[in-house]
């Protein structure tokens, strides 16, 4: 299962509606702190994060996968409107991401890089 974790619904429908066709299973999670909890439940395959988010940041959502021993393996695909945020892909002492996909980003190719990594 990959967890989409997006504050912008339009972008979770036109994903799951993606990803669907493709034969993969989406889950969404529309805040940052609602993600951190499905993560926790369902322990994903590999999660796309969206980072400005208003209650809990993605960075701040990267930070509780990467520190927690059982979620630290599951792999990351950021996906972020600024253009500026790679510099930040390697943080705190913690592992890079595993891709960076700006906004807008091209479906196909999401869902070739999400392949990658499952």
């Amino acid at each position: 299962m990959i967890l989409y974790i997006e504050d912008e619904q339009a972008l979770l429908e036109l994903a799951r509606h993606a990803f669907n066709v493709s034969g993969y299973k989406l889950a969404m999670a529309t805040s940052g702190r609602q993600g951190i909890s499905m993560i926790r439940e369902e322990k994903p395959d590999l999660i796309l994060l969206d980072l400005m988010m208003p209650d809990f940041n993605g960075w701040d959502v990267y930070r509780e996968i990467k520190s927690d021993t059982v979620l630290a393996d599951i792999p990351v695909i950021v996906i972020t409107a600024n253009s500026r945020e790679p510099s930040r892909t390697i943080i705190d002492g913690l592992p890079p991401v595993e891709e960076y996909i700006t906004k807008p980003f091209d479906l196909e190719h999401l869902i070739q890089s999400v392949q990658s990594y499952i």
